[in-house]
């Protein structure tokens, strides 16, 4: 076969099978410029952490003014191309704010992103000092570029939002939805292998290890056999609860009580209570109180208690 026998059938192939950009039309966001938008995020979450260069204090309002106006430039026109393959009826108009919006939510951002970093460091051990969570673990290119894209994906812009948790998913192994809901003060430990879902919703200081998926329990189906959109399919995690590696808990009607802890390895289909523990043991899932009634009730405020409609 030559290379133009090979040309000729990758043209047909084109052609049938699709998976192509939409030459003709608008185009679809770059993934390039995207991984580099990820990239100057984490700089302007981070300044001074990822530079190539030492940034000196007295640098930092030029070196962030002028990421700013680049990335202002280039992510409205990403989200105009995300916009206008969604067949918006204003991708114009709607771009420039959109990624003005987002911009704007950065200092916030950053403040949450902090919880996340001190979670980490508290929670692990083995965490010599700050700096080296921020450099070398996984959990915070990952929680913190979802936080960025959740935003995006509350302004309702397509595409763009997964890409950005992509990007962070090809180099940590965690795949987080960009839909699904942080509280504060989330740590993944390790981290590899770690799923959650777009309706996932998980409070504060929650703790996660690797390889554990908060997942769907199955799918609804319209007429034509297709899996039916927006509908809550993944599990809430409530306050302070801890999960060990390899666990799934799945199901959007699934709710894992304040200060809960689940074991390796479990398997969890159905809502436990604030306080649980749950573990296997044998070939049996056990479900029971971490401590007495008494001592949980006074952990526990009114409003979590109320909130989460648990008979304690």
């Amino acid at each position: 076969m030559t290379l133009e026998d090979i040309q000729r059938a990758l043209l047909e192939s084109y052609e049938k099978v699709g998976g192509i950009n939409h030459f003709d039309g608008s185009n679809l966001p770059s993934q390039e410029s995207v991984n580099r938008l990820a990239s100057d995020f984490m700089h302007l979450l981070f300044p001074g952490f990822f530079e190539l260069r030492p940034l000196a204090k007295r640098d930092v309002p030029e070196v962030t003014a002028a990421r700013l106006k680049d990335v202002a430039a280039r992510l409205t026109l990403e989200v105009e191309r995300a916009l206008r393959f969604a067949q918006d009826p204003d991708p114009n108009g709607r771009a420039a704010p959109a990624a003005m919006a987002l911009l704007g939510k950065l200092p916030e951002l950053r403040a949450i992103v902090h919880t996340d970093v001190t979670a980490a460091y508290r929670g692990d051990p083995a965490a010599r000092n700050i700096d080296e969570i921020i450099l070398a673990y996984p959990c915070v290119l990952a929680i913190s570029l979802q936080r960025i894209a959740h935003e995006l994906y509350l302004l309702k812009i397509p595409l763009i939002p997964r890409m950005l948790t992509e990007y962070a998913h090809e180099r940590t192994g965690i795949d987080l939805h960009p839909g699904a809901r942080f509280g504060t003060h989330f740590f993944i430990d390790h981290g590899t292998g770690v799923v959650i879902g777009e309706t996932a919703r998980i409070g504060d200081r929650v703790k996660i290890y690797q390889g554990v998926t908060l997942g769907a329990k199955s799918f609804d189906l319209d007429s034509e056999g297709n899996p039916v959109k927006g509908v809550k399919r993944h599990p809430d995690i409530e306050d302070d609860v801890t999960i060990y590696a390899h666990a799934t808990i799945l199901g959007g009607e699934t709710r894992i009580g304040a200060l809960s802890v689940i074991g390796a390895n479990v398997s969890l289909l159905e809502s436990i209570p604030p306080g649980s523990i749950a573990y296997n043991k044998g070939e049996h899932l056990v479900v029971r109180s971490r401590r007495k009634r008494e001592e949980l009730i006074e952990q526990l405020t009114a409003d979590q208690v109320k909130a989460g409609d648990w008979v304690i």
